[in-house]
Parts: structure tokens; C-alpha cells; sequence
């Protein structure tokens, strides 16, 4: 333990063996406090995004800080590395400021709880959980500007502080805090809850102790981690090779005009260990796409992927690290220097996953993910209304989940799978707007033998006059397709004035004004395509046309299905033609990444209406860099 964590209780946990069928008892009620942490924060908080979209991750870590339980894990130990205060027992700590953790939380507006759960004088567990909060003041509602250069725009930084000390609640770092935001009461209710949701944990966490003895429980978790460390050498002795693998793709633009900005990822396999290096990726950025990368939640994004492609049911843990080793480089757009802007990092964040589906499958195309993990839209609306009162709203939008080697990406789904929509009754009755379309855009996906999910198109009516605010990503290069699945869908926003003007919207935008009966189409990209569109099923081709979920005329062209007047397959024709289509183009590539940057910069206006971004900015120093890594 750190020299700064006090423990009265001196006396080492003894050694003993855990029988399996103890070892799954406490497993499972590890699972289910973790469940019940969620429910807590989900049925207490106020806030949209964390009450109706759960935008909160909670786990229960050992004694050390390693994950046992989690979702999103693994922030204690970037906490313990830069924390030099004591900790003790009645302590509680809150912090939301990346650079204070290591980036352990990689925004400011996520709010961090830590608990460390004592029992006899000794730490046995840590129990946490974050969540996004709505607004945390700075120069824009929501407090993410698209355009800030630096952090200190995107509203308050909180430190490390005790929240509670000794047991004692410190109601002035509270009030303090709720001073510099714009919805005190939602961001207060939310604090308690996902302090509520630690203070279960904690309870689950002794009862286990007290039923099994803490030497047993500490057994436990060691065992859990361990299993998880043999499960995961396996995997990666048997999917990741020696040979070095490479893979690039971009983030659009920086909100600022800017782009795209590449991130460039290696990986190889050395004896036990998986390298996983990011020189070449481009420096940070100006404006606020820079995403502060802690190693350790990389290590947890790639343990993830291993783990829902190769074998679901491995208990996701962090006992796998020492297997991986993280390489960024200083000032790139993964590791900025302070201070650097941080909060627009979901666009980068997104396109991790992309990539991690890109190198993972290249030796073993049929284990391809296509793309489309690609960003988390945002939409904020703020004013006040008729009454005179402050609304706020902060929604998360979905688009595509790419094609899969199991099946079609599904329609319209969140980038984090745990997500779930604002459900559009909540948002018409809490805000002044009205949902007037809420559908998935045919075609979207890219086609393929398991094909792209489709993106949605979303029109918002606003009933009063205020602001909003534009995060997406996806709408300068495409979600590609493997395996001869297509590309998917750009996305694109417009905005539709009252007297009948029409615009095209940049997808990070800040403070635009929209009045009465203004009407935003907000439409999301769609996920790539997997496999050969000229081998799914024609029957099944038929029925997504009827359902529009597929046009025909892409049923056609993209699928080789021909239809007949009832709306069916025909069966002969549709042999027919898709032979003519397999032997006109040639060979399938394992990437079908659509344009080069070249030509999407060529046609960008024509094709999307907005000008292409231009080259990113960099001192002589940076650029050299960029030269030399390429």
C-alpha cells in the first residue's frame, strides 16, 4: 500500500485457499453490488444523461485498487500515484480533474467518487463511481466548448479533496463547487447519488466479510484477478502475433476548422506481453478533441474487445495488466500537455475502439470488427423559458454499431453498450421542443454479409428560443467496411428555420441561435459493413426493404437482390445478377476504408455541403515529428 494510506491494523492477511464453489458465491455477489450500485445512481440522480441515459460507471477494486467488478474501470491507481495527502479511514475522496489523476477521469465534467472501505484498521476494498455531469460552468452550457484551447474554459477543476473527512461531510468544498455551475440542483442530487451507490458497495463489500471472513474475501479477489490473468495470456498467446501490426484512422476535425488528426496504433506480440504503441499519432490538438489517454484505461479498452470478441464469459477485471504494456508519446493528441483542452475527447475516445477492431482481426480477418464505434453525439439545448426559468438540456444521440463476425451491427445504439436513449416523452415533457421524427436512416449501414447498423435521423422542433451545441464526429471520413462490407453513412446535421431557410451545420458548434419552430435534423453515421453484401441472404434483403431498413434500389445495387412486384427475392434473377456484379469488381480487400483523405478533401463541399477541414496546425517542432513517425 502507498506510505500516504494510513492503516492502524498492521497484521498481514493470512494465506488461505478458497474453495470453487466460495469463490463463485462471493463472484456473483460481487456482480450483483456492482448491479446495485447502478440501480442506486440511476433511481436517485436527477440529471438526464445519468438518471434516463446512464452515463455513470461504478466498480469494486481490492485492497490495492485493482478492479475486481467494473465497467469502465481502473481509476484508482492513477489517483494513488499523484495523491500525496493521507488517507483514512472515514475518508471519502471526490476529484474531476484530469490532469490532477493521470487521466484517470478524461473530462471535467466526470465526477469521480473514491471510497476506500475499511474494516478493523485496514483498507479490504475500494469501492467507486463516476458520472457525467449536465454542466460544470465554463464559457458554454453543458461546458464542453468545441472551440476552447484550453481547460480552464471548460468550467471548474476539481482537485483530489475529501469530500468526507474522518467520517465528516465538508459542506463548503460542496457549496463552493455548485457555485460555478449552471444546474446546481441536478449536479448536487447526482453527487449524492453516485456517493449513495459507493456507500452500497461498501455495505455488500463488509456483509461479505463478515459472512466469509476478510482473509477469505481478500483470497477472493486475488483469485478473481488471477483467473482473469490466465484467461487473458491465453488469449492473447493465441489471437495477437510477434509480428508488429499497424493501423491509422482519423478524427474529422477539431471543431476549429482543423483536420483530420491521426491516431496511428502498432501492435505486437513479445513472449507473454502485448505492446500496444502510438508513436505516429499526430500532436494535440489546438482546439479540445485531445482525449488524455491513461494507460491503464487502455489496457482496460483493449481487455474489453478481447473479451466480448473472443470469450464473453471471462469476468472482466484488471489482472490482465502486467500482460500489456502501453506506449503514448508525450504532446500527441492521446497524451497533451497541460492545458491542453479535454472536452470534446469522445470523438478520439470513439475512434479507439475502431482501431483496436482494426489491428485485433488483421491476422484473423474473420474476427473483424467493421467501423463504427466512431464518436457519442451530443446535443445541448439551453434558455430560459416563458416563465423566466433556466432550462439545460445534455442528450446523448446513437448511430450505427459496425457489422460483426456474429451478426448485423444493430440500429441506432450507443457507442457504450450499457447506454439507453432519453426516451423522447421525458424530453418533450422537461423541455421545451418537440420530437417531430425519430428513425433509423435506410441505407446508412454499410451493406455486407452481416451489415452496418444504420444511423438515425433525429428532427428536434424547438418551442423557445435558445442555444445549442453540436458534438459528432464521422462526417468528413467514413466508417469503413472488412471483409467486402461497404463503408456506412456520414453523418450530417441541418438546421431548418421557421421561414424556410435551410443550413448545413458543422458537427462541433457551440452557441447557435435557433428560434420558435426552428427545426434540427440531427443524423448520425452508420456502421460498416462485414463480409461480402453479394452473400446475404436475399430473403432477408426483401424483408429489411419492407421494413426500410434497406431501400430498394440499394437492395439492387449494393445487395444484388432482385425483386419481384410482390416485394420477394427472385431467386434467378438475383443469382443472376450477383454474378455479373462478383466478376465486374475484382477482388474483395479486407479494408474498404471509401476515399482518400485527398479526394474526401476534393469533394468534401459537393458531397457534404461544408468545407473540407484544412491541415492542422503545428510548430516546426511538432510537425518534424509527425514527418519523421510517418
Amino acid at each position: 500500500m502507498p506510505a500516504n494510506i494510513i492503516e492502524t491494523n498492521k497484521t498481514p492477511f493470512a494465506k488461505v485457499d478458497i474453495d470453487p464453489v466460495t469463490l463463485d458465491i462471493i463472484e456473483n455477489a460481487l456482480r450483483n453490488a456492482r448491479v446495485e450500485m447502478d440501480a442506486t445512481v440511476f433511481r436517485t440522480a436527477m440529471s438526464p444523461g445519468i438518471r434516463e441515459q446512464g452515463d455513470a460507471f461504478p466498480l469494486i477494486a481490492d485492497r490495492k485498487g485493482r478492479m475486481v467488478v467494473g465497467q469502465f474501470g481502473s481509476f484508482i491507481d492513477g489517483f494513488l500515484k499523484v495523491y500525496d495527502a493521507d488517507i483514512e479511514e472515514g475518508d471519502m475522496i471526490w476529484l474531476a480533474d484530469p490532469y490532477a489523476c493521470e487521466g484517470a477521469v478524461s473530462h471535467c465534467n466526470d465526477w469521480l467518487i473514491l471510497l476506500p472501505i475499511y474494516r478493523d484498521g485496514r483498507i479490504v476494498a475500494w469501492a467507486s463511481h463516476f458520472g457525467h455531469q449536465t454542466d460544470i460552468g465554463g464559457k458554454v452550457p453543458g461546458s464542453m466548448p468545441t472551440d476552447a484551447v484550453s481547460i480552464f474554459e471548460e468550467g471548474i477543476r476539481i482537485p483530489p479533496v475529501k469530500i468526507y473527512k474522518k467520517g465528516e461531510y465538508q459542506q463548503d468544498i460542496v457549496d463552493l463547487v455548485m457555485n460555478q455551475v449552471r444546474t446546481p440542483e441536478w449536479c448536487r442530487a447526482d453527487l449524492k447519488a453516485i456517493i449513495a451507490s459507493c456507500r452500497m458497495a461498501e455495505r455488500r463489500v463488509h456483509e461479505m466479510c463478515e459472512r466469509f471472513g476478510d482473509d477469505t474475501y481478500q483470497a477472493a479477489t486475488d483469485e478473481l484477478l488471477q483467473r482473469n490473468y490466465r484467461a487473458m495470456k491465453q488469449l492473447i498467446r493465441t489471437t495477437v502475433v510477434e509480428e508488429k501490426l499497424t493501423f491509422t484512422d482519423y478524427v474529422c476535425d477539431d471543431g476549429r476548422g482543423h483536420g483530420p488528426y491521426k491516431i496511428h496504433c502498432a501492435m505486437w506480440r513479445e513472449g507473454d506481453k502485448v505492446i500496444l504503441d502510438f508513436e505516429g499519432t499526430d500532436p494535440q490538438a489546438e482546439g479540445s478533441i485531445n482525449f488524455y489517454l491513461n494507460e491503464n484505461m487502455f489496457k482496460m479498452f483493449f481487455g474489453i474487445y478481447m473479451v466480448m470478441v473472443f470469450d464473453p464469459q471471462i469476468l472482466f477485471n484488471d489482472g490482465f495488466y502486467d500482460l500489456v504494456e502501453v506506449r503514448i508519446p508525450e504532446g500527441c493528441l492521446l497524451k497533451p500537455k497541460f492545458p491542453a483542452a479535454l472536452s470534446c475527447r469522445t470523438h478520439a475516445l470513439g475512434r479507439i475502439f475502431d482501431i483496436l477492431g482494426g489491428l485485433l482481426g488483421q491476422r484473423q480477418p474473420e474476427f473483424l470488427c467493421a467501423a463504427g464505434f466512431s464518436s457519442s453525439p451530443h446535443l445541448m439545448f439551453s434558455g430560459f423559458d416563458k416563465k423566466g426559468e433556466w432550462f439545460q438540456l445534455f442528450q446523448i444521440g446513437f448511430g450505427g454499431i459496425p457489422g460483426r463476425p456474429f451478426g448485423d451491427g444493430p440500429d441506432g445504439h450507443s457507442l457504450w453498450p450499457g447506454f439507453t436513449n432519453i426516451p423522447n416523452e421525458f424530453l418533450e415533457r422537461y423541455f421545451p421542443l418537440r420530437i417531430e421524427r425519430y428513425e433509423s436512416v435506410a441505407d446508412s449501414g454499410g451493406a455486407g454479409f452481416f451489415r452496418g447498423g444504420n444511423g438515425i435521423h433525429m428532427t428536434y422542433c424547438f418551442l423557445e428560443k435558445g442555444t445549442i451545441s453540436i458534438h459528432d464526429d464521422r462526417w468528413f471520413t467514413y466508417p469503413w467496411g472488412v471483409n467486402g462490407g461497404a463503408p456506412g453513412m456520414r453523418a450530417k446535421k441541418i438546421l431548418e428555420r421557421a421561414d424556410g431557410t435551410r443550413e448545413v451545420l458543422g458537427n462541433k458548434i457551440d452557441n447557435l441561435h435557433v428560434q420558435p419552430g426552428d427545426l434540427l435534423h440531427y443524423i448520425t453515421w452508420g456502421g460498416g459493413g462485414w463480409g461480402d453484401p453479394l452473400t446475404r441472404d436475399a430473403a432477408l434483403v426483401a424483408l429489411e426493404v419492407k421494413r426500410g431498413l434497406v431501400t430498394a434500389g440499394a437492395a439492387r445495387d449494393s445487395y444484388g437482390v432482385v425483386l419481384g412486384e410482390d416485394g420477394s427475392a427472385d431467386e434467378g434473377a438475383t443469382k443472376t445478377l450477383r454474378a455479373e456484379m462478383a466478376e465486374a469488381r475484382g477482388e474483395i480487400e479486407v479494408f474498404d476504408f471509401g476515399p482518400s483523405i485527398d479526394e474526401l478533401r476534393a469533394n468534401c463541399e459537393a458531397e457534404t455541403g461544408l468545407p473540407a477541414p484544412i491541415q492542422p496546425v503545428w510548430s516546426k517542432e511538432e510537425e518534424a515529428r509527425a514527418k519523421a513517425a510517418e
